[in-house]
């Protein structure tokens, strides 16, 4: 007859391979069958909003191809992995690069080409031209994430601790304090036919919006062509392909690869930039929005507990609960 401590070790070994097994089945539909995803930049507005959840079918994808049109997510194609086996399928498969969110605009074997006809960018696949219904058709409003004279005054405190370690000349203080106050600002889609507080997309607070040296709301007109220094990319040549940040490229793609492109063509780092994204960094198709709440916090968890109240003031009720395509 079993003894009372030993009847405690055998539940408790058995506790520990029914949680084993019930991680390894959590990991693996995570992994192979439906994924949960947050998308934290607005790439692709107004289709997906920064603090919005998303539900994403990877099963599919390990029988079929993404196809035209399809809302991909893939890991980030910068990302540097590790050379250690072990490590490289932890990376892979557990923690590692970020998921990127884009629209899937031209698929392996296809030739697509961006120019600018009449002002205004256009893509071109197999030498027709697309309609592209689905761009963000809403002007974009420089918005700080904070209190500007809070972020000024966390600037100015780093960059005199940079000069007194010898990191920082004084001569550039200033481009550095405005260098930082710059990145602590976000374009947001912004309805110029609505007030601030009642805009459909973000919650504009007038006094974090960020003005130009004449004192007027900085702007970013739809369907302009992107300026050639956003984010400072080499112009990359591959043969014929070709593409350099701007709305300006042609690439004849490969057997395994992909062109994608946010909907929200001002504020989107995409193929433009990256060039083609290879078919095995693409693992889940974006179908349904689960919630969507306006903030920044990656955790939704810690903004609840830091604001509480105002956690249930930021919901976007309406978004609830929808398919996207």
């Amino acid at each position: 007859m079993a003894t009372a401590a030993q009847s405690k070790q055998e539940g408790f070994a058995a506790f520990i391979k029914e949680l084993v097994v019930l991680v390894l089945i959590v990991f693996l539909i995570r992994t192979f069958g439906f994924g949960l995803y947050q998308v934290p930049t607005g790439s692709m507005e107004n289709k997906i909003l920064v603090g919005e959840r998303f539900f994403a079918d990877k099963f599919s994808y390990i029988f079929t191809d993404p196809k035209a049109n399809d809302i991909i997510s893939f890991n980030a194609p910068n990302y540097i992995y590790s050379k250690n086996p072990l490590k490289y399928l932890w990376q892979k498969y557990v923690w590692g690069p970020q998921n990127w969110t884009k629209r899937v605009i031209a698929t392996p074997g296809q030739k697509v080409k961006g120019t600018v006809e009449d002002g205004k960018p256009v893509v071109y696949v197999d030498g027709k031209k697309l309609d592209e219904l689905y761009m963000n058709k809403y002007p974009l409003i420089h918005v700080y994430l904070d209190d500007p004279g809070k972020i000024r005054k966390k600037a100015k405190k780093d960059a005199e601790n940079y000069v007194s370690q010898g990191r920082l000349r004084v001569s550039v203080m200033d481009q550095y304090i405005e260098q930082q106050e710059r990145q602590s600002a976000r374009w947001k889609s912004y309805d110029p036919t609505k007030p601030y507080d009642k805009q459909p997309f973000y919650d504009i607070s007038p006094n974090r919006i960020v003005k130009d040296a004449q004192g007027n709301p900085e702007f970013l007109d739809p369907g302009t062509p992107l300026e050639r220094n956003r984010w400072r990319d080499e112009a990359q040549h591959d043969g014929k392909n070709h593409w350099n940040g701007t709305d300006e490229f042609y690439v004849e793609l490969g057997p395994d690869q992909y062109w994608v492109m946010g909907d929200n063509r001002q504020a989107s780092q995409d193929s433009r930039f990256l060039g083609p994204i290879k078919r095995d960094l693409i693992h889940g198709k974006i179908i349904f929005r689960i919630w969507s709440n306006d903030s920044n916090e990656a955790w939704w968890i810690f903004d609840l507990i830091k604001h509480p109240i105002n956690f249930w003031k930021q919901m976007r009720w309406g978004r609830f609960f929808k398919r996207v395509t």
